[in-house]
């Protein structure tokens, strides 16, 4: 359960006082710790620190310098100290590692046993966020936590962070993220991304960089349904955290506007309405966007004196739960919400009656990528497949502040990519108890090789979005995360400084640059490598024009003595060889290197196709995401 290990969580701090945080049952703290806990206001290291929280600092310097201004801890219920009073930190902590703790729910949706990924590893806390212009995170900030982290002996490290786009380059200080796992990495320290929350369009993915494992978001096999009952008997099932007293059948309506636009009232973010109109009341209303039209429309309803509340959103599994408990406001797709929509403007009284929520658990409910997940390509570098790994990130219930407004008793359900990457920092934990001498290339490796991309039933993953479809490489990397699976993935694609100096020169960065982030003299060849080169555990060709061939070498992790055979799925148009296709491995052997051609039939400038190139041994199959684009450059 990860006992022993060390994992970093970079994040607004922590609530200590969190059962999720209890030492109970956990030896002494690991001898090899150099790090501490720093006392600030309401933390005192004496107290708050134990042989779970192992270390807990706070830098708010750069943050400081960056703002321009003191920062104001009343004004933004703010603590100057590793105390977490936005929760965000605390949930992710909890999330990579926290203890086993009974009968936890929220509002009694979910009930069970919360524990983190790791529910054994120890915590090292750096408060890099402050609560301020919605949480913010400087760069110089990060690089000093990631200074200490690195100095204090963390083996796994876990950022829900990111700088929104345009990215920087990889060499550049304003990404703190980016430089600091590099150096992170090179000491044999696993560095944990979010992908960020910028889908589902493409091209939206962060922390791209090739030393980074970088986790979208999928959801789970649970869903909280909540049947929605109209007057013509019809039941729809939306989705909330509803758990007050059955609403009984009462009076429907839209607001309708007069004048050029009839829905314009009808708009969750600028709901138009008054008590004459909406007391005693449900109200529907449509939204393209989340959290703050969902909160805004909920207080605006119940000021009028409204029961409830109907959401039509854009399809997806991630609803936002209003403050209030006893007041529903359920969240429905476009579809849903356009047959209520008809049924009110069709019936002379329309009504409805609105259940409690329930928990559902496995069938029918199946894991999809989560619409907000970004996606790929990677716009920095098109060749380097990002994101990597997907991991749940949809309505996780983990601990928070007490000071969290959605809390109920010090546990909230959150979505994001925030919520997947501790979940694969955990899984690294789990790896590294059992190959403690893998480097993080090795455990990102396994990860993407083994991952599923289909249901156990066999059914595929489906990826949320307008519409929804088959999800693809730029959705989940290698596919959903696979723990079991990664423990054991015979071959694994390994990487290490030397790689990725390779792949910044093939970036075109130049010496002075690379020679900055590397913190030595770095020359790049004068032949200037291929980025298609880079010992990835995918391969993506962005331009394919005619034929490419490019190289991978494996490292074999599993019996000494083993033979792989090459399994080719080439992307539609494409013609994919392996040579050598089989490989042999033996006691003597333990590396191997091939080279992979392909062909394309396509005369036309195409988007991606997909296919995969799968090693197995009879035991293991050892899988990379293949993608292709054609681009056929025609003279001017």
């Amino acid at each position: 359960m990860g006992d022993g290990v060390i994992i970093g969580v970079f994040d607004t701090g922590i609530w200590p006082e969190s059962k999720s945080f209890s030492d109970e049952g956990l030896g002494p703290i690991p001898s090899r710790w150099k790090g501490f806990c720093e006392s600030g206001k309401r933390f005192k290291p004496r107290i708050h620190c134990n042989r779970k929280i192992i270390g807990a600092r706070w830098f708010v310097d750069g943050f400081v310098a960056d703002y321009d201004q003191p920062l104001n801890t009343s004004a933004n219920q703010e603590f100057l100290s590793p105390r977490d009073a936005n929760g965000h930190g605390t949930h992710t902590a909890s999330t990579a590692a926290g203890g086993f703790v009974e009968n936890v729910s929220y509002k009694g949706l979910g009930l069970g046993t919360v524990r983190g990924g790791a529910p054994r590893a120890r915590l090292a806390i750096y408060k890099v966020c402050w609560n301020v212009l919605g949480g913010w995170c400087s760069a110089a900030d990060v690089l000093k936590a990631f200074d200490e982290a690195i100095h204090d002996g963390v083996d796994v490290l876990s950022l829900s962070l990111g700088y929104p786009p345009p990215l920087f380059s990889d060499t550049d200080e304003r990404d703190g993220i980016a430089i600091g796992s590099f150096h992170a990495v090179t000491k044999g320290i696993t560095v944990v991304c979010s992908a960020g929350n910028g889908g589902p369009s493409s091209q939206t993915v962060l922390n791209t960089s090739p030393w980074i494992l970088n986790v979208a978001a999928s959801t789970i096999d649970r869903a909280f349904l909540t049947p929605i009952t109209l007057g013509n008997n019809k039941t729809f099932l939306g989705e909330a955290t509803f758990a007050g007293k059955e609403i009984g059948f009462r009076s429907l309506i839209y607001p309708e506007a007069k004048g050029l636009d009839p829905n314009s009232a009808g708009v969750c973010q600028s709901l138009s309405v008054n008590p004459s109109m909406v007391s005693g009341k449900v109200v529907l209303c449509f939204t393209s966007m989340t959290l703050s039209a969902v909160i805004s429309a909920a207080e605006v309803v119940k000021e009028a004196g409204g029961v409830g509340l109907i959401v039509a959103k854009n399809p997806s599994n991630n609803f936002y739960p209003c403050a209030d408990d006893a007041f529903p406001c359920i969240e429905v797709d476009y579809e849903i919400g356009t047959r209520i929509l008809y049924y009110i403007r069709s019936a002379r009284f329309p009504i409805v009656k609105l259940s409690a929520s329930k928990t559902i658990v496995g069938k029918p409910v199946s894991a999809k990528v989560a619409f907000f997940s970004s996606r790929g390509p990677n716009p920095k570098a098109p060749a380097i497949l990002k994101p990597d790994i997907a991991a749940p990130g949809v309505s996780i219930l983990a601990a928070t502040s007490p000071l969290d407004r959605f809390q109920d008793d010090g546990y909230v359900m959150y979505s994001g990519t925030s919520m997947s990457a501790p979940h694969v920092a955990g899984i690294v934990a789990l790896l590294k108890t059992i190959h403690p001498d893998w480097s993080p290339a090795a455990f990102r490796s396994a990860l993407v090789t083994t991952a599923w991309r289909n249901h156990p039933s066999g059914f595929p993953i489906f990826a949320e979005g307008s519409p929804r479809k088959l999800a693809n490489p730029f959705d989940f990397g290698g596919g959903i995360a696979n723990p079991n699976g990664a423990a054991d993935p015979g071959l694994v694609y390994d990487m290490g400084t030397a790689d990725y100096i390779n792949y910044l020169c093939a970036m075109d960065y130049n010496s002075t640059a690379i020679s900055s982030l590397t913190g030595q003299s770095t020359v790049c060849p004068g032949e200037e490598p291929s980025i298609l080169n880079i010992n990835l555990p995918s391969i993506t060709i962005p331009n394919l024009r005619n034929s490419t061939t490019l190289t991978r070498t494996v490292t074999n992790v599993g019996a000494s003595t083993s033979i792989y055979r090459a399994v080719i799925e080439p992307p539609f148009g494409t013609s994919v060889s392996v040579k050598p296709n089989v490989l042999v491995f033996n006691r003597k052997t333990k590396k191997l290197t091939f080279s992979v051609t392909v062909t394309t039939a396509h005369q036309v400038n195409t988007g991606y196709f997909f296919g995969s190139i799968t090693w197995t041994d009879g035991v293991h199959s050892v899988r990379s995401p293949l993608s292709v684009r054609t681009e056929i450059l025609q003279t001017l």
